[in-house]
This record gives structure tokens, C-alpha cells and sequence, in this order.
């Protein structure tokens, strides 16, 4: 069983940065491809980033590379997003999820979703 509780998000200035976490408390974390997802008040959700089970590769949304890095750490069961240089339209509610079908860049490929975390970046 997945069960995934996501941390780490606040109110921050844009420029600034946050660290988000996503731990599992079922079993077998380290053979899934996990992903964050976002959803801004009033839009779809959309991918952010993704890295496989080994934590070897990663996938990157457009509008985050160069500034969010995603990590994990299989013996704690967690994964990370390193938010950098925050802006104004990185707000939403930030989400955890398995990778299990499709492209990784579709939110459609995901299951066993989290609770989400709020980020807000005030300008």
C-alpha cells in the first residue's frame, strides 16, 4: 500500500526558495518512479518533475528546469523538490504521485497521490 504525505510548503518571497518532501509509509518505495505535480487555483494540474525508481534519471517540466531539482532518498522513503528562485506563477498546491503509466509528463500516468502542499510566491 502507497500512502504518501506531503511537507514543506509556505508563503514565500519571490526569489526565495523552498525545500518540499513526500515520504511513503507503505512498502516497496524504491521500485516506483515518483513525480510532483502542481495545481494552480482555477488550472489543470500539470506536471513539475519526475525521477525514476534508482533515483538515476530525472524529468523536468520546461518552465521549472534550471531552478526545481527533484531527489530521493530510498532508504527514508522520501523524495524532494528543491524549489529555486521562486516566482509568482510557481504558486499552487504542490502534489506527490506513483508513476505508473503513459509519459511521465502527463498527469494522467500517476496514481496514489498525496494530500498536497501549498506554495504561495508573493511578488
Amino acid at each position: 500500500q502507497v500512502q504518501l504525505i506531503e511537507s514543506g510548503g509556505g508563503l514565500v518571497q519571490a526569489g526565495g526558495s523552498l525545500r518540499l518532501s513526500c515520504a511513503n509509509s507503505g512498502d516497496s518505495f524504491s521500485n516506483y518512479r515518483m513525480g510532483w505535480l502542481r495545481q494552480a487555483l482555477g488550472k489543470e494540474r500539470e506536471f513539475v518533475a519526475a525521477i525514476s525508481s534508482g533515483g538515476g534519471t530525472t524529468y523536468y517540466a520546461d518552465t521549472v528546469k534550471g531552478r526545481i531539482t527533484i531527489s530521493r532518498d530510498n532508504a527514508k522513503a522520501t523524495v524532494y523538490l528543491q524549489m529555486n528562485n521562486l516566482k509568482p506563477e510557481d504558486t499552487a498546491v504542490y502534489y506527490c504521485a506513483v508513476h505508473t503509466r503513459n509519459s511521465v509528463s502527463s498527469p494522467r500516468g500517476y496514481d496514489y497521490w498525496g494530500q498536497g502542499t501549498q506554495v504561495t510566491v508573493s511578488s
